[in-house]
């Protein structure tokens, strides 16, 4: 498990670079403090207060692509299920903490997620750039 880094994923790096192609801008791995505990998110837009999370399949339980590993299942299925919770937790102090939180899985095409980003930027805050709304 050393190898898998907690940031700059594949699918963080694609998804990032979607949008800021699309000329949003945005803070990464910004740590965000909440009661109770800090919440580092792929993507932040602080303005608008739109937290990102790019979550893995397999290390989120993905209802599509994860799968239940067949050896030591008395480590992995609890292990599995207690990320699934502390996400669960993480959207509920977000949202507390007046964040609204979007979460996608690393198989979702870097530019529906960004479809969905602008979308909640523009229709719920209108915080979208001029330069993304020109872009087609």
């Amino acid at each position: 498990m050393r190898r898998n880094p907690r940031r700059d994923t594949r699918p963080e790096i694609a998804l990032r670079s979607e949008l800021h192609g699309r000329g949003l801008r945005f803070r990464k791995d910004l740590p965000l403090r909440v009661p109770g505990r800090v919440v580092r998110p792929d993507v932040a837009f602080t303005r608008a207060r739109l937290a990102i999370f790019v979550d893995g399949c397999f290390w989120h339980a993905c209802p599509v692509h994860g799968n239940q590993p067949r050896v030591n299942t008395d480590y992995w299925r609890p292990k599995l299920a207690r990320n699934v919770a502390r996400d669960r937790a993480v959207d509920s102090a977000l949202q507390a903490a007046g964040w609204r939180v979007l979460r996608a899985w690393e198989h979702e095409p870097p530019a529906s997620v960004a479809d969905r980003v602008e979308k909640m930027l523009r229709v719920e805050v209108g915080t979208v750039t001029r330069r993304a709304e020109g872009a087609t």
